[in-house]
């Protein structure tokens, strides 16, 4: 792929990875740049015809990949690792094209890309099993078990636009670090990446004997992904995306193993003895990067009634920090969602929150094609920007009387994924733990603090599942137990 818009992008083939080979797929369509809307790439677009050869490539390989040693997959993840790392500038500025992310967000992407490949790679030699005393009931006297863990099969990856290198390979990855063929569909706005890194694992699974349909990747519309999903050769499906999504993706697939990350809408508790100049830097921090297109982006912020009003001033007071611009400057803190379409959904919930009773203090309007930063005070409960997922860099507030009570209203979400508590005390630490119905609590750090490695995945409407390469692994395996008795 030759520059475009002023970028200068990566190579890889024209076409879909598809089968043994690359082919044309049904028709192409533009990739945009969010900021001018200047046509980044023409990229290939899958047909339902596409999704079904890959299917049939896919699970024709199931038995070949998952014969592959321990060794062949460690050494095609630690190829891929090598080729991202030859090509941090170009990825960098592709990921900028697609998804209009600041260059300093798309340059964290690409850094937890890169550690994700290298954390995959080391769980491969962590994949075995164990003995069991079958003889601990009189029937498994002289008798010897043990288990041992297999591949599930093909896997049907499918990544969100907000990190489409990211998530593509947190999809990836494990899948051939546990020994299976891997489907990627990425989302229909950002395919680029995943296209370039379905090249990468191809070239290191050639160099290692592999088949090239270890990896392959499908664009396309909901139909393709339909079919994709609805297979009954799919061993398991991996969705990162929108809860209304993931739930037709997990009646669709039925009944075979889904893992959900979905949305949520990060909760930041304050409580009375936080210290409030970190807490307002969390908030500033947490609540916009990724042009707030994050699932763990601060989006509701409960702050205990005793230190509203100075909370509420230091952080208004930061607001000002989060410049606006293209994002292709290293000082622009935000830059413009994925789509128009985005946008004016945006407005429209900030118009209601507002007509709500809410007070806007920050932004609530568009600048340079940019949702400025926002931030709502006392939004009503009821309103989509606090009860939804916004997506969008808008941090909505409300006060409570103390510390039970903004527990409580945290876990009165149908959402469940991260929250955050800001406190001095260890007791309210552990009872934030304790109380909190998410998939992790950070404690005087942002909800959206994730490290690759961690267990990574929510409750409630928030999904089902772990990511993480040693818990997608596991996810991604079965156990066999092997049962003797010796003559």
């Amino acid at each position: 792929m030759s520059s475009h818009a002023g970028f200068a992008l990566p190579e890889f083939p024209s076409g879909l990875p598809v089968g043994p080979g690359w082919v044309a797929g049904a028709g192409t369509a533009p990739v945009v740049f969010p900021y001018d809307g200047s046509v980044v790439a023409h990229a290939p677009v899958g047909s339902v015809g596409d999704a079904r050869a890959a299917l049939d490539a896919g699970a024709a390989a199931v038995k070949p990949v998952g014969r592959l040693t321990s060794a062949v997959r460690r050494a095609i993840l630690l190829d891929v690792e090598a080729g991202l790392r030859a090509h941090e500038a170009e990825l960098v500025d592709l990921l900028i094209a697609e998804t209009g992310k600041t260059r300093g967000d798309c340059e964290v992407e690409f850094a937890r890309t890169v550690f994700t490949w290298s954390a995959a790679a080391e769980e491969v030699a962590r994949i075995h099993g164990e003995t069991v005393p079958l003889d601990l009931q009189p029937s498994g006297a002289g008798m010897i078990g043990f288990w041992t863990r297999r591949p599930i099969g093909l896997v049907v990856g499918i990544a969100g636009f907000n990190g489409p290198l990211l998530l593509a390979s947190h999809k990836i990855a494990p899948s051939i670090a546990a020994g299976c063929p891997v489907i990627c569909k990425p989302a229909p706005a950002t395919p680029l990446t995943a296209l370039w890194l379905a090249d990468q694992v191809r070239q290191a699974a050639a160099r290692h004997g592999a088949p090239p349909e270890i990896v392959q990747v499908i664009t396309g519309d909901a139909e393709v992904g339909h079919t994709l999903v609805a297979d009954p050769r799919v061993a398991a499906v991996s969705f990162t995306g929108s809860a209304a999504v993931g739930h037709r993706i997990a009646r669709d697939a039925a009944p075979r193993k889904v893992l959900l990350e979905l949305g949520s809408n990060a909760a930041l508790v304050v409580d009375t003895d936080a210290d409030l100049d970190k807490a307002a830097d969390a908030v500033v921090r947490g609540g916009y990067y990724f042009n707030g297109q994050a699932c763990i982006a601060v989006q509701r912020v409960i702050v205990c009634e005793p230190v509203r009003e100075e909370f509420v001033g230091k952080l208004t007071a930061r607001m000002g920090e989060l410049t606006v611009g293209d994002p292709r400057d290293p000082r622009t803190r935000v830059a413009p969602l994925i789509n128009e379409a985005a946008t004016r959904r945006t407005l429209d919930w900030i118009e209601q929150a507002e007509q709500a009773g809410a007070k806007i203090l920050h932004g609530g309007r568009v600048i340079d094609r940019t949702v400025e930063p926002t931030l709502l005070l006392d939004v009503p409960e009821t309103a989509d920007a606090w009860c939804e997922e916004i997506f969008a860099p808008v941090v909505a507030i409300r006060s409570v009387p103390d510390l039970a009570a903004a527990l409580d209203l945290v876990n009165r979400s149908r959402y469940g994924l991260h929250a955050s508590v800001f406190t001095r005390s260890l007791a309210a630490a552990f009872a934030a733990i304790e109380e909190l119905e998410v998939g992790g609590v950070v404690v005087n750090e942002v909800p959206g603090f994730r490290s690759d490695i961690m267990p990574y995945g929510g409750v409630k409407d928030s999904g089902t599942g772990r990511e993480g390469p040693r818990f997608a692994i596991e996810e991604l395996t079965v156990t066999r137990m092997a049962v003797i008795r010796p003559e």
